[in-house]
């Protein structure tokens, strides 16, 4: 739905997605981001992220940008501490897993397995696969059969170069699995299947009350559709300018594209005037 709710005059916590919104596509970290960073712990505003991404590979972000609260993994699915403790998890059930892998499979998008650290692939030697590795520093496990991985699933990724074919995916599995499973995109080519309680949303909440900070006390950036959840919670809800018109609409604000520092100019525009 449109935001109607008038943005929060204070903000104590940023609630941050990771790619497309605090990096862009070469996902490296830029200086003006570092900046803001910095100007949000000067001005006492905590910087928490949550990400589609396992918890190793966000574990590069946190030291240059000084982050010591816990992150959210797998869509909210995993909260750790930011030296890799487990504090809380949400999985799939098993037969809610093998439906999705089973619905992925019969219409050509592969699916991946993500079970706490473990990133689970049928074969470690496709395009996908191989740039996944690369950007997130991560060494898939090999499992043919999926069928043996089944229990402890905290997200499913299915992986497609049809995009079309994936917004069909996304939209049609949302309903077969709808009270089990939440299913949104998180890139153009990629589509996360997660425990109901695995969103951003609700990860935002968690994050926020680990620290003792109300919900509308915090600010959350995205740029796609698996951050709807959280934008719809915020305190104040920023889109990223590369976002797409659905994303955008759930916000109070829209900032410039990642390719133009726009988490940055984000930072500066909406968070630091409400410290």
């Amino acid at each position: 739905m449109t935001v109607k709710r008038p943005p929060s005059d204070r903000i104590r916590l940023v609630v941050s997605d990771i790619d497309g919104t605090l990096v862009p596509q070469d996902k490296r970290v830029t200086p003006d981001v570092l900046a803001a960073a910095a100007a949000l712990r000067k001005a006492g505003i905590a910087l928490c992220l949550v990400s589609s991404r396992g918890p190793v590979g966000m574990q590069p972000f946190l030291g240059p940008l000084g982050i010591d609260r816990p992150i959210a993994a797998l869509n909210g699915g995993l909260i750790c501490t930011p030296d890799g403790k487990i504090m809380s998890r949400h999985s799939l059930a098993p037969e809610t897993t093998r439906e999705a892998v089973e619905e992925l499979l019969s219409r050509d998008v592969d699916p991946w397995l993500f079970i706490d650290y473990d990133w689970l692939v049928r074969d470690g030697d496709t395009a996908q696969v191989r740039h996944e590795a690369t950007v997130v520093k991560t060494v898939p496990v090999v499992a043919p059969d999926l069928s043996h991985h089944y229990d402890g699933v905290g997200k499913i990724m299915g992986v497609s170069t049809d995009v079309a074919q994936l917004r069909t995916v996304e939209r049609e599995l949302s309903v077969q699995l709808a009270g089990r499973a939440n299913v949104h995109r998180s890139s153009e080519w990629l589509v996360d299947v997660t425990h109901p309680l695995a969103n951003k949303g609700h990860a935002a909440r968690e994050l926020a009350a680990l620290m003792g900070i109300e919900i509308h006390e915090v600010a959350c950036i995205g740029d796609m559709n698996n951050d709807i959840p959280m934008l719809d919670v915020a305190g104040v809800a920023i889109a990223m300018g590369n976002a797409p018109a659905e994303v955008q609409k759930h916000a109070h604000f829209v900032t410039d594209a990642n390719t133009h520092d726009g988490w940055a100019r984000a930072m500066e525009r909406f968070v630091l005037p409400r410290a």
